[in-house]
């Protein structure tokens, strides 16, 4: 084939499976598809469509002839191998907040800001946001292109998922015990998560609040290019496995009627608008879970402020929050590649496939 070089970094846990499975199903063309993860998961197989990979030592890997280096290994990892994925050549693609909040690097989600991407090259690190953040710009966008967003207050309900492979076992284990009357016992998260609500995820900052929180924050203005925008969020973990929903209120700048941004969302790529029959509305479980899509329900007008407006967001945080962001900024760049005379991203720093 004469498609890029791949490395999936930490392709034995959740987010690396699904990147894997990503590439797998929609056939993307690569050369050779790399599995790494550490010493300890080396020589393990991990699936790759039909076939097994087995899993590579990052820590003894050659990135040297690697086109693109997609990073779910966490945080620590990331800041060790990722510089040198990217001085070998690669254009590293990095899912965790290592490299998040540097104002050198693009955090990028390719339906809002694909632009971020212009001139990227070889030895370029990309900051994919967190999962809470991606669903929430990419229903806000179409309406921030229109009318402007000044204010976000959101509240989210995470599923364990995003606490990793641990927090849904741990969900798992706990929701047995508890419905055959056997003690819990708690090691993931801080509280019982089974038949509970936690209303804290990562840690407490100084200013009240969680780490978490701030990301939304610091993430959502860092992409739209606009520090005049004021996020106010909560997180909440819930005993959901897989997909994060949000309760979204937001203002405008100028005037827009709900109608319009009906019809903004209808159009908007990656979104789906479910118009509630009766009940029925978007959930992590019948809607989000295992598709790539944002999926927007409860639209209406909040009844407290002229310009706002509220809306009910859901998404597979693993898919579309983590995964699927990596390979739509992946295909983005070898779109870009492809167009250009000399079939490079941006510089020869690229190794040629």
């Amino acid at each position: 084939m004469n498609g890029p070089n791949i490395a999936v970094v930490g392709a034995s846990g959740a987010v690396g499976e699904v990147m894997l499975s990503i590439l797998a199903e929609r056939g993307y063309p690569a050369r050779q598809v790399t599995a790494l993860a550490s010493e300890r998961s080396a020589g393990s197989q991990v699936a790759y469509g039909q076939t097994r990979l087995t899993v590579g030592d990052l820590s003894g890997f050659d990135f040297a002839g690697v086109d693109y280096a997609l990073f779910s290994a966490g945080g620590s990892i990331s800041k060790e191998f990722a510089p040198r994925a990217a001085g070998a050549g690669a254009v590293v693609i990095d899912n965790t907040s290592a490299f998040r909040y540097d104002d050198a690097i693009p955090l990028v989600v390719p339906e809002v800001n694909a632009h971020a991407l212009a001139g990227i090259h070889g030895g370029t690190i990309i900051a994919n946001p967190n999962c809470s953040t991606i669903q929430m710009v990419v229903a806000l966008a179409p309406v921030h292109r229109a009318a402007g967003i000044a204010r976000v207050n959101v509240a989210t309900y995470q599923s364990v998922s995003g606490a990793g492979r641990r927090g849904m076992q741990e969900l798992e284990t706990q929701t047995a015990d508890r419905l055959d009357d056997r003690a819990i016992e708690v090691s993931k998260f801080a509280q019982p998560i089974a038949f509970n609500v936690l209303p804290q995820i990562d840690e407490m900052l100084d200013n009240g609040y969680s780490r978490e929180e701030m990301k939304m924050v610091w993430e959502t203005q860092k992409i739209f290019g606009d520090p005049d925008i004021l996020v106010n969020a909560t997180a909440v973990r819930v005993p959901v496995f897989v997909g994060h929903s949000e309760a979204v209120h937001f203002e405008t700048r100028e005037p827009v009627e709900i109608d319009e941004i009906r019809s903004l969302l209808q159009e908007a790529p990656g979104v789906e608008l479910v118009e509630g029959q009766g009940m029925i509305h978007a959930t992590p479980v019948t809607h989000g879970a295992g598709t790539d899509t944002v999926f927007v329900s409860r639209l209406r007008r909040d009844l407290t402020h002229p310009r706002g407006v509220s809306m009910w967001v859901v998404a597979d945080n693993v898919r579309k929050g983590a995964a699927l962001n990596a390979v739509q900024i992946m295909k983005w760049l070898e779109g870009s590649r492809s167009a250009s005379p000399g079939g490079n991203i941006g510089t020869s720093n690229v190794h040629s496939a």
